[in-house]
């Protein structure tokens, strides 16, 4: 009887083991994020009622971001100078703009990320693949979170949910991710955005 109890703990021990070990640290993943100077990846949008656009990401750290769409998609979204700015022609609509500090991406974006700070993480988990961790803004979390979903050997950052503050949720899944490319600055340049000059 006491065999079969230890065979059973130890088989729920090797069980639980290999997820522990897979799931990667904190820090390391603040050392990752901090280590992207520029990236560019392929994108697929998944928005909050279902629709799909796929478009390129470019990133140039800190504060930098742009997601351009693919025909026939005319969007736009650039992240720069401190703004969001989104372009949407079909909408007949002037280009919205949104303080970055206000919108969960900022924690990617940031001059240091640092995901071991108070309150900022509120998920961190494994899932049998990835690392997933949920984080906010620690004093402000009704601007919203970001989920991330990180891969490892080596880390890579392969999908995020952003659920902004209305509660709209909005999944963006990254092809292979380049890194350490050199990226025009007028990318991100959100006066440009708005007008319309750099597509």
């Amino acid at each position: 009887m006491k065999r079969r109890h230890f065979l059973a703990a130890a088989a729920a021990l090797c069980a639980a083991g290999p997820a522990a070990a897979e799931k990667i640290s904190l820090p390391a993943l603040s050392a990752y994020l901090n280590g992207v100077k520029t990236a560019r990846a392929p994108f697929t949008q998944v928005s909050d009622d279902g629709s799909l656009a796929t478009g390129t990401l470019y990133l140039m750290r800190p504060g930098r971001a742009r997601f351009e769409y693919d025909p026939p998609n005319d969007a736009l979204m650039v992240a720069g100078a401190g703004a969001v700015v989104i372009v949407d022609p079909k909408s007949n609509q002037p280009a919205e703009s949104y303080p970055l500090d206000r919108t969960p991406l900022s924690i990617i974006l940031a001059p240091r990320v640092d995901l071991g700070r108070a309150n900022m993480v509120v998920g961190h988990s494994y899932d049998g693949t990835a690392t997933i961790v949920t984080a906010q803004d620690p004093e402000n979390p009704d601007y919203g979170r970001i989920e991330m979903m990180f891969t490892d050997d080596p880390i890579e950052l392969r999908k995020w949910v952003i659920h902004d503050s209305s509660g709209m949720a909005t999944t963006v899944i990254l092809g292979g991710m380049e890194t350490g490319m050199s990226l025009s600055s007028g990318l991100f340049s959100t006066s440009r955005a708005r007008s319309g000059s750099n597509r």
